[in-house]
């Protein structure tokens, strides 16, 4: 069930304004603006802590009902911002997706933009609210989606005793569903989501299985294929899944605590991945497609592994998720320089990928930081952060114990090279 939200959510900016703010950007800068030629993503400087630009805390907590599932208290899990940079979407407690768009304004912000405080009123209100009913197991972009092409404006979601649900981003109707049935013919719901590269497939992992449906052909129509070929793939529960941007490969992980390699043509197995101290809950290519980097439940490393050499791992990265069973999301930004990361320390430690070296961090909330995604081509990022409580039913006690910068997301805007 989707609605949109109250009058002051922000309203969706118009994809050819979009597109001209950024040409018009580049520019002034001295990039090619032509047709067809590329975006240079500007240099973030990490010497200077980011500015919270907008901030988001009430209509999360005020959303708990009974359908949720921390006994009247919500939090999130997690955020991604959409391919076009429009948008983002966040994931909570509470069985809900919330879209929120990127206000007019902020594509012009400079260094002296104002900041958002972490406490008082939120920014704006979401402009739509899709409710699963059931808690969400993972949720993804059409990876070719743009506001100027509205048919492309779609994300897919995951939940417990559903079939995977593909949303309109403009209107939160349901578009269609993709059904996998288990051998007693009921459904069985995907653990992980992911549409390849080209986006002309959605990859669904469950249990030792990976089944792919044809984005153009909704309904019940898949290939499963089993990654238990010759012992040496995963044996549990395929919890994530990333796809390389050059080679045709994609990575899966699992709850095994192994990661596993495939050719995305045949699904042939070509690595297997060990290593992790949890159960494998992210795993994400560099923009090269030549490493890849994983996290665990419980695991306080992300490890870096050179896919043309896998015999030992390249490095480790620190953060601070050694005590929780959370997924802890990751990024890297789009020119493949830094990874960013959240942890239980409520910082976002940043990382030079060249070397594995420590760079900076940030505090972003009071709690856990357990969603972070860098913008497609902007200096922003977005935070999510949260964490299970008990013991807090009432709802003037959870305003008393909850400061403004916890259970909450925020829109954070970096200094780079090319602000004057």
């Amino acid at each position: 069930m989707a609605a949109a939200q109250e009058e002051e959510a922000a309203a969706p900016p118009g994809g050819a304004e979009v597109e001209a703010t950024v040409m018009e950007e580049a520019a002034v800068d001295g990039q090619e603006t032509e047709a067809g030629a590329e975006y240079s993503w500007p240099q973030l400087r990490f010497d200077r802590p980011p500015r919270r630009l907008y901030h988001f805390a009430r209509q999360f907590r005020h959303a708990a009902s009974a359908g949720s599932n921390s006994g009247g208290e919500n939090f999130l899990k997690g955020v991604k911002w959409s391919p076009d940079g429009s948008s983002f979407l966040t994931s909570s407690d509470d069985n809900s997706l919330r879209l929120f768009y990127l206000p007019e304004e902020a594509y012009s912000a400079g260094e002296h933009a104002a900041e958002a405080a972490a406490g008082g009123e939120d920014s704006y209100g979401a402009f739509l609210h899709v409710n699963e009913g059931e808690p969400v197991y993972d949720f993804c972009w059409y990876p070719c989606m743009s506001l100027s092409d509205p048919a492309t404006c779609v994300f897919a979601s995951t939940s417990r005793d559903h079939p995977i649900h593909l949303w309109d981003a403009t209107s939160g109707e349901l578009r269609c569903t993709y059904r996998a049935y288990d051998a007693m013919d009921e459904i069985t719901a995907a653990l992980s989501i992911s549409f390849n590269s080209t986006g002309s497939k959605l990859f669904a992992g469950y249990n030792k299985a990976i089944r792919v449906f044809d984005v153009h052909r909704p309904g019940r129509d898949f290939d499963q294929y089993s990654l238990l070929k010759g012992g040496e793939g995963p044996t549990g529960i395929i919890s994530s899944i990333s796809f390389s941007p050059q080679n045709g490969m994609l990575a899966v992980g699992s709850y095994s605590q192994t990661t596993a390699v495939y050719a995305e043509s045949n699904m042939e197995p070509l690595y297997v991945l060990h290593g992790q101290l949890g159960g494998v809950t992210q795993v994400l290519f560099s923009k090269d497609g030549n490493y890849l980097y994983t996290a665990g439940r419980k695991d306080p490393y992300i490890l870096c592994w050179d896919i043309r050499n896998t015999v030992d791992i390249v490095y480790k990265l620190y953060r601070p998720a050694d005590t929780t069973n959370q997924r802890i999301y990751f990024d890297i930004e789009p020119c493949g320089r830094h990874l960013a990361t959240g942890g239980q320390d409520g910082m976002v430690h940043v990382y030079d990928l060249q070397g594995g070296q420590w760079v900076t961090g940030f505090q972003a909330a009071a709690d856990t930081v357990n969603g972070f995604s860098f913008h497609p081509f902007l200096p922003f990022a977005v935070t999510s952060s949260g964490h299970r409580r008990f013991g807090m039913h009432d709802e003037f006690e959870e305003e008393l114990n909850l400061a403004g910068d916890e259970n909450c997301c925020s829109v954070w805007m970096f200094s780079s090279s090319q602000e004057t």
